[in-house]
């Protein structure tokens, strides 16, 4: 359901940040690699590669190997991964119930991430929390992705949100860039995958789940 746009928006990035999403991501990595046979990607290497969509993830991977991806990588790691989406991903700790309390108390939700949209929607599905989001914008469901700050905006626009009341969370540098260019308070996820740097120019560094509200409440009152 649109947000009504005199409500605060809070839009989240996926990977990293709503979900420790990678033991599923690096396991259809590592079939897509035994395909190949080509050797196994550590978890955390996989955790490196990932935040800037498919193809970025894809090339990467086969790079790691000192080649190429071949035509029908991507789309078969994708097939792989649709399938196996929420094996072994879970929401981050605290994420469920803050959740929960955002919306209770007034806030409407969304998500802008690199993931394509039909594999960020079949997890939140899978999560049984796809009902609290306004709006999904996927790595591919506009013209643009994060750090462009046209996902975000396009995004804010199909939740029904106004950029003047909504911040942005997210543990990449895309995120906080994206944000940046929209003029909308970004907060840096503390618990995510981001690596030292990312943080750059973010608005706020929140440590947990638990303290977004607090965090994003003084930021639009600011």
């Amino acid at each position: 359901m649109p947000a009504n746009a005199h409500a605060p928006l809070m839009v989240f990035d996926l990977d990293g940040t709503l979900v420790d999403s990678v033991p599923d991501i690096a396991a259809a990595v590592n079939r897509l690699l035994d395909k190949r046979k080509l050797a196994h990607l550590s978890v955390p290497a996989v955790t490196a590669m990932v935040g800037d969509g498919l193809h970025p993830l894809i090339e990467r991977i086969f790079a790691a190997h000192g080649t190429t991806p071949d035509d029908a990588a991507a789309e078969e790691y994708l097939a792989d991964y649709e399938a196996n989406v929420a094996v072994d991903t879970a929401l981050f700790p605290g994420m469920r119930q803050t959740l929960t309390r955002l919306a209770e108390t007034g806030w409407h939700l969304a998500v802008c991430t690199n993931k394509p949209e039909k594999a960020a929607r079949l997890l939140l599905a899978a999560l049984g929390v796809d009902h609290l989001f306004a709006a999904i914008g996927g790595g591919d469901s506009f013209a643009a992705r994060k750090p462009d700050p046209l996902h975000l905006r396009a995004t804010v626009a199909a939740a029904g949100g106004d950029p003047a009341r909504a911040v942005m969370v997210g543990d990449h540098s895309n995120d906080v860039n994206a944000a940046i260019g929209c003029a909308i308070p970004a907060i840096f996820a503390g618990w995510g995958y981001g690596r030292p740097g990312m943080e750059a120019g973010a608005s706020a560094i929140c440590p947990s789940p638990a303290e977004l509200p607090v965090f994003a409440g003084s930021l639009l009152q600011a």
